[in-house]
């Protein structure tokens, strides 16, 4: 009788000392997922060591980036005083048995990386500060997000929510990068599908004849936007079962965190110009048919997006903006990623982002971005090609779009112009 029992306290012991070890571990390395033929580096906070390329004694640069590299052994005890929280995590409630998480998925990889992987350069010494004016600039997008997030006038859904009270697929749009400590929100229509090539450059995510691809313009657009080029937030329950919470909270607090938005009455106008002005059987199909038969009086719409286009007949965007402001588009699914705001996407009152890029200052931000991560000598940001919603202003485009309904597109979107310092339409608004 005795022998189950004391089986069982063996058991819960060496569970417990197991999950101490994994405690400390994620502590030490940030909650790393290793990818094996290249070591893992500890984020843009803490300065980077070169790898050695050759033997002798270190020279006294080298010295003084490895210094800040000793000073991360000290852990702080806060992160230990929840150990009874996280064990409990481990063990399903009344049986005392520990669960097994599900193991990293690691199909992006390959056998052959490591003997095809090109260590990196080493990082870039810049003799020049930040232009303080950058600084200043990210100081002002930051406070202003912390002061809409507090003030009291400004309400929207899920403001005064906690991290834990978002649910899991809601967090399908925040990619990390463990190699560098960064986690990057994307927001659609606003230049995420070069931020995404670069997240799979520096995470090493996709591989090209076996080593990890070099030039961003080389991955094919595709698979940039192929959910299993890019470990997401929504994926950490299958991959660690209950301690994804868990990590995902050591990471927001550990990691670099950034995202890039833009005026939300352009991005409107880009996402309509790009997805129903130009042949996309895909969205055609799933909106502009529906759009059509019931804003547009034409009850059997062409069956292709071709044939519609060539037959002039496509959602208008007074049309589109209707059909944004209907209480039914909402009834069996959320908006569309392209026209669905930005704080839906990114909840960034309840993540503490460090970084908050501008499209309209893009080039800048960019640089600035990629400097602060120090990046800088792995990746570049490719050159762009211009804001695509131009040709008409704003006005033009809603110019046919009712007084009323522009108002109430306009509280729609209003807290992605609040929250990120865009000043009301005044020239939409006005009848």
């Amino acid at each position: 009788m005795a022998t189950p029992r004391l089986f069982q306290i063996f058991l819960v012991l060496g569970s417990a000392f197991m999950v101490l070890l994994i405690i400390i571990y994620w502590d030490d390395v940030g909650t790393s997922h290793s990818y094996g033929h290249t070591p893992f580096s500890p984020g843009p906070k803490t300065p980077h060591t070169p790898p050695q390329q050759q033997q002798g004694p270190p020279q006294p640069q080298q010295q003084q980036q490895q210094q800040p590299q000793q000073q991360r052994t000290t852990r702080a005890p806060s992160f230990l005083s929840d150990i009874d929280a996280f064990v409990n995590q481990f063990l399903e409630l009344g049986t005392g048995e520990p669960t097994d998480p599900t193991p990293a998925d690691a199909t992006n990889q390959s056998e052959r990386a490591e003997e095809r992987y090109v260590p990196r350069r080493e990082w870039k010494i810049h003799q020049t500060p930040v232009a303080a004016e950058l600084q200043h600039r990210q100081e002002r997008r930051r406070r202003r997000l912390q002061e809409m997030c507090a003030e009291d006038s400004m309400w929207f859904p899920g403001k005064n929510s906690s991290f834990d009270d978002i649910p899991n697929k809601a967090l399908d749009h925040l990619i990390v990068d463990d190699r560098h400590g960064i986690i990057y929100c994307y927001v659609p229509k606003v230049a995420c599908t070069n931020w995404k090539r670069l997240m799979i450059i520096l995470s090493e995510s996709m591989l090209q004849d076996g080593a990890p691809y070099t030039n961003p313009q080389a991955i094919p657009r595709n698979m940039v936007h192929n959910s299993s080029s890019h470990l997401t937030f929504n994926k950490f329950w299958q991959r660690y079962g209950k301690f994804s919470h868990h990590l995902m909270k050591v990471k927001l607090k550990k990691y670099t965190k950034f995202l890039f938005v833009r005026d939300p009455f352009v991005r409107l106008i880009s996402a309509f110009r790009n997805k129903f002005l130009q042949t996309n059987d895909n969205f055609y199909n799933r909106f502009a048919q529906s759009m059509l038969r019931r804003y547009g009086n034409q009850p059997t719409p062409p069956a292709l997006a071709s044939e519609a286009i060539a037959a002039g007949i496509y959602p208008t965007f007074p049309q589109f903006v209707q059909y944004l402001l209907d209480p039914e588009t909402e009834k069996d699914a959320p908006f569309n990623e392209h026209w669905r705001q930005a704080y839906r996407l990114c909840h960034p009152c309840q993540i503490q982002y460090d970084f908050v890029g501008h499209l309209e200052t893009l080039e800048e931000d960019a640089e600035h971005l990629l400097r602060q991560l120090r990046v800088d000598n792995i990746v570049e940001f490719p050159a762009s090609r211009g804001n695509l919603s131009a040709g008409h202003s704003v006005a033009d485009w809603f110019s046919a779009v009712p007084p009323d309904a522009r108002r109430q597109l306009y509280k729609l979107y209003e807290p992605d112009f609040r929250l990120f310092g865009y000043a009301p339409p005044e020239a939409v608004l006005e009848e």
